[in-house]
């Protein structure tokens, strides 16, 4: 378990990099360089846009990985999900400019990022099942929140090497090639994936399925329709309250606040290392006291805290400002932790690939594509406290109890042995 759980951590870390390293470059410099005769704003809501479609492609990837890792197994979906993410991302950070294409440029950017999503979406369902299905009931939720710590990672890894960039770079070198190197690393990284995913083990509970779904996804909106809308309007907030802290709020500071790249990206990456060193805590948690019990506090405490932290955040204080952001993802990653865990627990062996994984990406449509767009827009209508932005994210927070209080709980059930919620 110690061995097969850092392989998804790794794999899941990697991954999240390729895709965390587009949405800080598109709050930071992918504006002006692909949509140049754009106004500011609209130059920013444009970027975004791109970025949304990362989340609008990974169901298609979830439907596309799941229904392989329902018929195929578990494993090659981590492999073929990394080699495209990967070979995405690298090409991302070879576009030329639209000083030099013109339209084709933000086109191609588009396009390579609808293929990022495209391989996201099958890395979760693959890295989660394998872990959770080779897991023991009783630390299913502990040894399946490894594959969630890979987040955090990726993200630290990818506004780590902004991070440096930014600082040791003028304006005018991070916006000439600067901003394409960690796309470029993206590619050794892949690479290193592969090879520790090589040797890893189908997981025991696929191999013991005798008939496999012959259409997974036909099964899953069939018979767990309302289960998939359940939980992805369960897992929105945690889009929306994650990707508002580390995209949203780093166009806010250096845009309206006037806070300097470096300071943001320090305070947002700080937070996000409470996150991380949370997250097998909080899991533990959830194999002692459930997974529905978990998500409930962590979804009302995102309720509770959305206006605190859009005010602290409005202070431009790099202290107040990391007070804020960790508050808000330590809510997120108390849900997040037993999730891994949870969505498998909820579907048949026989559709859990597909069903899990278009649940959970889903919900990354609902929270995290608009979530950047409909800020920016909202806080620029508003005073130096975007109260609009907090009143968005409160009310997917409460769409996200409602569905959370809809669920079942599934602990300590083994997953083999766990009933499907028919739809």
């Amino acid at each position: 378990m110690p061995r097969l759980a850092a392989a998804s951590l790794v794999g899941t870390a990697i991954e999240f990099y390729d895709f965390f390293v587009y949405g800080t470059a598109a709050a930071l410099v992918l504006g002006p360089l692909f949509f140049p005769t754009f106004s500011s704003l609209a130059g920013t809501l444009a970027a975004f846009g791109t970025f949304g479609v990362g989340f609008v492609a990974r169901p298609l990837g979830s439907v596309l990985f799941g229904h392989i890792g329902d018929r195929r197994g578990r494993r090659p979906v981590l492999v073929a999900s990394l080699l495209l993410t990967g070979a995405s991302t690298v090409a991302v950070g070879c576009v030329p400019t639209y000083g030099t294409l013109g339209v084709a440029a933000p086109v191609l950017l588009l396009v390579l990022r609808f293929l990022q999503g495209l391989g996201l979406g099958g890395e979760w369902g693959g890295a989660v099942l394998l872990t959770a299905e080779h897991a023991p009931p009783g630390r299913r939720a502990l040894w399946s929140s490894f594959p969630q710590i890979g987040p955090a990672v990726g993200f630290l890894l990818a506004n780590g090497v902004m991070l440096v960039l930014s600082a040791s770079l003028s304006d005018a070198q991070f916006a000439q090639w600067g901003w394409r190197v960690p796309f470029w690393m993206a590619g050794a990284l892949a690479l290193g994936g592969l090879w520790l995913r090589s040797s890893l083990a189908e997981s025991p509970r696929f191999l013991e399925i005798d008939d496999h779904a012959r259409v997974p996804l036909e099964e899953v909106v069939r018979h767990h329709w309302r289960l998939v809308l359940l939980t992805a309007g369960a897992l929105a907030v945690g889009y929306a309250v994650f990707y508002a802290v580390t995209t949203w709020s780093l166009t806010y500071g250096t845009e309206r606040l006037g806070v300097s790249r470096t300071v943001m990206l320090t305070c947002i990456m700080a937070a996000v290392v409470v996150k991380g060193s949370l997250t097998p805590v909080m899991a533990l948690l959830g194999d002692r006291y459930g997974r529905k019990p978990l998500c409930l506090v962590g979804c009302t405490a995102s309720v509770l805290w959305t206006f605190p932290m859009v005010a602290l955040l409005a202070t431009g204080q790099p202290l107040l400002m990391f007070i804020g952001f960790t508050g808000a993802l330590v809510a997120f990653i108390t849900m997040f932790a037993v999730v891994a865990a949870y969505l498998p627990e909820l579907y048949e062996p026989r559709v859990r690939c597909t069903g899990a994984a278009v649940g959970y990406n889903l919900g990354g449509v609902l929270g995290g594509a608009l979530t950047p767009i409909v800020a920016t827009a909202l806080a620029e209508h508003s005073g130096r406290v975007p109260w609009g932005v907090a009143a968005y994210l409160t009310a997917i927070a409460l769409l996200s109890l409602g569905c959370f209080a809809l669920l079942p709980e599934t602990r300590p059930v083994p997953v083999a042995a766990v009933e499907p919620v028919a739809g």
